[in-house]
């Protein structure tokens, strides 16, 4: 059986989406290993609980791995958030959305029913996409 241990998001610091992830969204950090001699950081966080999937706060390369004008190109599609999206699942949308919101985070819209149930979306502070949905049956009649 083939199972999805990480999923990757680019980020412009590292230290500033660990503080995101751990002390906004309450998360835990999995893995926070450096390599000097690489000049790169292992850092993997999840939500308490599931620790079977880890989201890895990779940093946006540079020279050599990506030219300096690709590098460039990667942060300003990550700050616009058009890298990807990670989807975020709980049993009351509203409270999270509260919750969350009183944490200072910054929503992109607020709660809304959806055929597929109510959803609301944030961005971390590189700009990454991230939906949070409490999930219903699906009703095309709903919205």
């Amino acid at each position: 059986m083939i199972r999805i241990a990480n999923a990757e998001f680019r980020v412009h610091d590292q230290d500033e989406a660990l503080d995101f992830y751990t002390r906004t969204l309450g998360w835990e950090v999995r893995s926070d290993v450096t390599m000097d001699e690489w000049s790169f950081r292992w850092l993997v966080v999840g939500p308490p609980g599931q620790d079977e999937v880890g989201l890895v706060l990779m940093a946006i390369p540079g020279p050599p791995m990506l030219d300096e004008e690709t590098g460039r190109a990667v942060a300003e599609l990550v700050a616009a958030g058009a890298v990807g999206t990670l989807f975020l699942e709980t049993d009351d949308c509203q409270a999270a959305y509260d919750d969350l919101k009183a944490r200072g985070v910054e929503f992109t819209n607020p709660p809304t029913v959806q055929p597929y149930g109510i959803d609301t979306g944030f961005r971390d502070p590189s700009g990454n996409n991230i939906r949070l949905t409490q999930v219903m049956d699906f009703d095309p009649a709903r919205r």
